[in-house]
């Protein structure tokens, strides 16, 4: 089979790399891709939103399945446009992806079918809002709508910064379209664990739970960023929690899709607290995580491809997913200074000094003259497993500490606190 995956971050490496892996992948391809991803799959100068020259590239070279993996075009609605012209592909439909792409959409949708989460307010003025939090008190949460590269949230522990955040999102429109609501919501405290779940939209398999560190700085400090690094599974979720998180969240999101007449097809993401009140709901994103996606993917045991054709089937109940015991442990290696300004164009070092047992995957890197090169924010994923989660961490870290290049950044930390 000729595959085309879409994207070109750790994800869809992590992708890339578990399809590579079946015997019945002839071709992979990826658009754009990346320095890492280059090296098992061709990658094709094609940008994650051009939906119409991502229709044609997969009709002329007759790609048989094409795998949409980030927000931004699952959002545009690729999926439907493939689907259209009779290209198979893996992804919810533009509707069914509105759980991510609007969080207003995705707290009526919680509210409606009585999914446990945080209490909010939506305001699309700037002077309701801050007269709203003023009366309210902190702390609070400030959500921009819309899709944000997972920084459009922002946690104030004081009433001037909830104001500055909305400032930020209506008035400066730090996020575009994206700000043009926001959610102010209840804060809410306690361990985060998130949980992925194939689903056609009728059969429902979760994936290994995860922890993922969104925080900059070692000790969750500093701006929320894409994921600063993830693990699996999680300790603090339990067969019991697994069992309450199945029936109160789980099954009741994807029968309120089908009740609004957009079924859910593709993997659905949790991103869950588990608060003194209980587990609730923190958000949805409707793709892998990203960090989260390289630890779990490394744990699969199942081919990915089988997995992928019977969601697109509606037939998952036919096959038996399975996952290696052990623990898998991601960390991240970033430009110095993001989520906020960062040079790039700095020449990476050290990755042939790697053991056997460490994956690294590739999320903001290119080859230049024979050379590989900084061109993101979040640069590397430094993934390892072992029998355990100290383990894994520890094999992750030695890996980084033989990875270089000018001004790298990573927490100190990743697995550490799931181990408190």
């Amino acid at each position: 089979m000729k595959i085309l995956v879409i994207g070109g971050g750790g994800r869809e490496h992590a992708i890339c790399w578990a399809l590579n892996k079946s015997p019945r992948v002839d071709k992979l391809y990826c658009a754009p891709g990346n320095g890492g991803i280059a090296e098992i799959a061709e990658c094709v100068d094609i940008g994650v939103k051009e939906i119409d020259k991502v229709v044609r590239f997969a009709a002329e070279t007759s790609i048989d399945l094409v795998v949409v993996a980030p927000d931004d075009p699952l959002a545009l609605g690729m999926v439907d446009a493939l689907e259209a012209a009779g290209i198979r592909a893996f992804g919810p439909s533009r509707a069914a992806a509105m759980l991510e792409s609007s969080k207003v959409y995705a707290k009526g949708i919680m509210k409606k079918y009585g999914i446990p989460t945080a209490d909010y307010v939506v305001f699309s003025e700037a002077d309701e809002a801050k007269a709203y939090i003023r009366k309210k008190g902190t702390p609070l949460v400030v959500k921009a709508d819309g899709l944000a590269l997972g920084k459009g949230v922002v946690v104030a522990m004081d009433p001037e910064i909830a104001c500055k955040a909305v400032d930020s999102m209506l008035l400066d429109k730090k996020f575009g379209d994206s700000g043009n609501q926001i959610i102010v919501e209840e804060y809410m405290s306690g361990p985060e664990i998130t949980l992925l779940a194939f689903t056609d939209g009728t059969t429902i398999v979760p994936m290994l739970s995860s922890q993922d560190y969104k925080r900059a700085y070692s000790g969750n400090f500093g701006p929320n960023t894409g994921g600063m690094g993830a693990f699996c599974p999680s300790p603090v979720y339990t067969d019991e929690l697994a069992d309450v998180c199945m029936s109160t969240i789980v099954f009741p999101t994807v029968a309120a899709m089908n009740s609004e007449g957009c079924p859910f097809r593709g993997v659905l993401y949790f991103g869950l607290m588990l608060t003194p009140k209980g587990l609730r709901v923190v958000e949805y994103n409707v793709r892998f995580g990203d960090p989260e996606a390289q630890p779990i993917l490394t744990m699969l045991k199942t081919d990915l491809l089988d997995i992928f054709e019977a969601v697109i089937d509606k037939r998952l109940h036919e096959i038996s997913i399975e996952w290696n015991k052990g623990f898998a442990c991601c960390v991240v290696m970033s430009s110095g200074g993001y989520p906020g300004r960062y040079d790039t164009g700095y020449e990476i070092s050290g990755l042939n000094n790697l053991s056997d047992d460490i994956t690294v995957f590739h999320a903001g890197t290119m080859r230049s003259y024979g050379s590989l090169i900084t061109t993101g924010g979040r640069v590397l994923g430094i993934t390892a497993t072992g029998d355990t989660l100290e383990n894994a961490s520890s094999k992750a870290y030695k890996g980084v500490s033989r990875i270089y290049f000018d001004k790298a950044h990573y927490r100190s930390d990743i697995g550490i606190i799931g181990l408190k």
